[in-house]
């Protein structure tokens, strides 16, 4: 299996410095800063790629389930949410929510929701990240 990479630097303090990252496939480079990070300023983060890894790898784990089950869906769409929260020691992930909503044609509820569950669980990244509160809202549309 291939590693993947990603490489980040940073120049200067940390509130006053800035920082760019870059996936090792060039598929996308972005700035980060104290402000894009704790705050609402222009540029990634760190938990902004989390919870797009964490999205992503969630809705290939949910179509798969679907599909060994029978049921090829016609779309998955999954939002991540990151929170970072400040505690007293300091700043640190406190929750992921994923909402997802997936078009599958001929299923049942309970047994969209018993996938959804299994893949939650078993993604690579829910795994990973499996010290920290991983909430899950799955809607199935018609």
């Amino acid at each position: 299996m291939p590693v993947r990479t990603a490489d980040a630097q940073w120049e200067g303090s940390l509130q006053d410095g800035k920082g760019q990252m870059r996936f090792g496939s060039g598929a996308f480079e972005g700035q980060y800063s104290f402000a894009s990070r704790f705050e609402e300023g222009t540029g990634t983060n760190p938990e902004e790629l989390i919870a797009a890894a964490h999205a992503g790898c969630f809705s290939m784990a949910l179509s798969a389930g679907l599909s060994r089950a029978g049921h090829v869906p016609t779309r998955v769409h999954t939002t991540a949410r990151v929170h970072l929260e400040k505690g007293d020691s300091g700043f640190g992930i406190t929750a992921i929510e994923l909402e997802t909503e997936a078009e599958v044609p001929g299923i049942d509820e309970a047994t969209f929701q018993d996938q959804a569950a299994t893949a939650k669980a078993g993604c690579p990244v829910s795994r990973a990240l499996a010290a920290v509160e991983i909430r899950l809202n799955a809607r199935l549309v018609s």
